[in-house]
């Protein structure tokens, strides 16, 4: 069965940050540091989905997906990251999945999507080896409690965009400004996961993906230095959350780093088992020139001649067709079937004045890039699943409710919902692969 889906994350829709026995995350201490997110916008509240859950679920039902992908958050289940288990924050997980499994509606869930608990960051959070450990611990207790009703785990979420916003650049949480410094965090979220995937396995669990963030990387010309410039931030991006995972070896990091005295033996062996599926958020390709400084080996020379999103994203939709049959070609077998796990766009969404939101624009990007899954499908790529990023209006991470990627408006002072026009077209055209099929 293909999956047709939608996806959200927990601190982004969840709220109640501060109830039934939830301790603090990363993103709880940093939306409360001035100046770290848009007009000082927190997830205290977001979406209120703890509290409203059962509408949102009646919206997936009515909306006719066959999967959700959500995330779980780690902080709700182990207040300390580690230790006593909090019941009431499985317990909620629990409920959610029963109800999605009522509605026809296949849990995806995903065990960590950035909202590390507080108390693990005060530990060194992914620069500390321990946690990788500890991750898997926290991975097999949510797995011995859904493992019966969740066939497919998905371990963590974009990798990449994690250390490069949160430890590299200080961007999002933690808030770390590292540079090449923040590269064993990259290697220690893979270590978790690899350590992850042996606990979910034991716990019962029946398919492990891991989701990586991804993009095509196009030269800025045919200068060497440009392409030179492009091969580094491929590697950067793409390659080194994927390589170690499918190949079992890093890329040459050389130019970048002195050595990796932070993998150790054994390691790679962990990092490299084998999983059932990778997961794929495309949004957009990466134009790349040689530096301007003596900073990173690269610059983003920006695209233009394409449309833009309101995050000033170029929409281009071959841009996936092209990134699924690139990843056909570079690890050939060693590839697993693909899920796209995120696509989707923000636009402007303001209600009519019949308060209909005609988001012509998210529609448009919709059908283009499923024409391009299935492009890319027709040249033999192996795909089994595709998530609209995202169900409803949610916090946006450093952007807070400045941007809106939902099928489904969200008046962030109300909490009411109101499908958008793409809500109606996404379930229009699923109803229509129903008949088909």
């Amino acid at each position: 069965m293909f999956l047709w889906g939608t996806a959200t994350a927990a601190y982004q829709i969840e709220g109640a940050t501060g109830e039934d026995g939830r301790g603090p995350s990363i993103w709880d201490t940093f939306a409360r540091e001035p100046g770290r997110t848009r007009d000082g916008h927190t997830g205290d509240v977001a979406c209120d989905h703890y509290h409203r859950w059962r509408e949102d679920v009646a919206l997936m039902a009515d909306l006719g997906v066959n999967a959700y992908r959500f995330s779980i958050a780690w902080p709700r289940v182990l207040p300390d990251g580690a230790g006593q288990v909090n019941g009431r924050g499985l317990d909620f997980y629990d409920r959610l999945v029963d109800a999605l499994l009522a509605a026809g509606v296949q849990p995806v869930p995903t065990l960590f999507h950035w909202d590390l608990p507080q108390a693990l960051e005060d530990r060194g959070g992914w620069l500390n080896r321990d946690v990788a450990e500890l991750f898997a611990d926290y991975a097999g207790v949510v797995a011995a409690r859904l493992a019966d009703r969740v066939p497919l785990w998905i371990t963590l979420n974009e990798p990449f965009v994690h250390m490069a916003f949160g430890y590299a650049m200080g961007l999002h949480a933690p808030g770390h400004a590292l540079m090449t410094g923040a590269l064993p965090a990259a290697h220690h979220q893979l270590l978790a996961h690899g350590r992850a995937v042996a606990a979910l396995r034991a716990a019962g669990a029946r398919q492990v993906a891991l989701t990586n963030n991804c993009t095509p990387v196009w030269p800025a010309s045919s200068r060497e230095q440009d392409v030179r410039a492009a091969e580094a931030y491929d590697i950067l991006h793409n390659r080194l959350f994927t390589d170690p995972v499918l190949t079992g070896a890093y890329p040459d990091l050389s130019a970048y780093t002195g050595d990796l005295d932070f993998v150790r033996d054994g390691d790679l062996e962990t990092v490299s088992a084998p999983i059932d599926a990778l997961g794929v958020n495309y949004y957009n390709p990466t134009r790349i020139a040689a530096p301007t400084d003596e900073g990173l080996p690269f610059t983003d020379a920006g695209i233009t001649g394409h449309p833009t999103t309101a995050f000033g994203w170029p929409v281009v939709p071959d841009g996936l067709r092209e990134l699924l049959t690139g990843l056909k070609s570079r690890y050939g077998a060693a590839l697993p079937p693909i899920l796209v796990t995120e696509n989707g766009c923000s636009q402007p969404d303001v209600p009519g004045p019949d308060g209909t939101i005609d988001d012509a624009g998210r529609i448009a990007f919709l059908d283009g890039h499923i024409a391009a899954l299935r492009r890319a499908m027709d040249e033999g790529v192996d795909v089994r699943g595709y998530f609209v990023w995202s169900l409803i209006d949610n916090f946006e991470w450093a952007e807070g409710y400045h941007q809106r990627f939902g099928l489904v408006h969200v008046d962030h002072a109300t909490q009411r919902r109101t499908p958008k026009r793409s809500y109606h077209w996404y379930r229009d055209f699923l109803r229509a692969q129903n008949t088909d099929t």
